[in-house]
């Protein structure tokens, strides 16, 4: 590997909040073992089910988490995009993935191996703390989901999906995003629903001013309507 190389990685690696925690040896450490991937979008990072002694961190790009359901139907659990990571669950205990990755769109992916990441975390409480810190996020919006799931109706799931995609960033002065290009095929499976319905659904807000469906975007008019929906009000 080239210093040029080297100091690339570290570079795509300081994108993601989990590795600002590193001090420079450690990400010296890491960059060593670490190696470059790209995946065209529409491309298969790793399957549910297969061995899993890595973690990637998203350099460029937008990936998307799903789990397969019994009716062969896929559950979308997140979006990923630049400075996120994913595959820590299998990386840290040694188990199988626990869910399908896609790429998006054309990503650039700094890959870490198990052995090199495990020995860093052993020896830097602030990264140890740093991963626990993503779990700890990761759960909280899996049962929110399974809550969404279980206890709300599909206008309120569908209200919440749009509110929480458009929302900016914390201490972001950018105000909400009002145009969204999603399909409805997308959307139906971030919440675990069939695209008829969500159809059926956006035709009725529609109607009621609430969004707009033109030309291939959805266009949100009536955020505080949206945010009345969403609370199952």
């Amino acid at each position: 590997m080239t210093a040029d190389e080297a100091v690339n990685k570290e570079k795509l690696l300081g994108k993601s909040f989990v590795f600002e925690a590193l001090d420079e040896q450690s990400r010296r450490d890491l960059t060593a073992f670490a190696h470059v991937k790209r995946y065209s979008a529409g491309e298969t990072v790793f399957d549910m089910g297969t061995p899993g002694q890595s973690m990637m961190a998203i350099a460029e790009g937008t990936v998307r988490v799903a789990m397969p359901t019994p009716n062969a139907r896929d559950v979308t659990l997140a979006e990923l995009t630049t400075g996120d990571v994913f595959g820590e669950i299998a990386l840290l205990d040694g188990g199988e993935r626990s869910a399908n990755v896609r790429a998006l769109t054309n990503c650039t992916l700094v890959v870490l191996e198990r052995r090199a990441l495990l020995e860093v975390l052993q020896r830097n409480p602030a990264f140890s703390i740093r991963i626990i810190e993503l779990l700890c996020k990761r759960v909280r919006r899996s049962d929110e989901r399974m809550m969404e799931i279980a206890f709300l109706g599909l206008p309120s799931r569908l209200a919440r999906l749009l509110l929480r995609i458009t929302v900016a960033a914390p201490g972001s002065e950018e105000k909400p995003l009002t145009k969204l290009s999603l399909s409805q095929s997308e959307m139906a499976s971030m919440i675990g629903n069939t695209r008829e319905n969500v159809n059926r659904c956006l035709r009725k807000w529609q109607k009621a001013d609430l969004v707009d469906l033109k030309e291939g975007w959805l266009i949100l008019r009536d955020r505080e309507g949206l945010e009345t929906i969403a609370e199952g009000e």
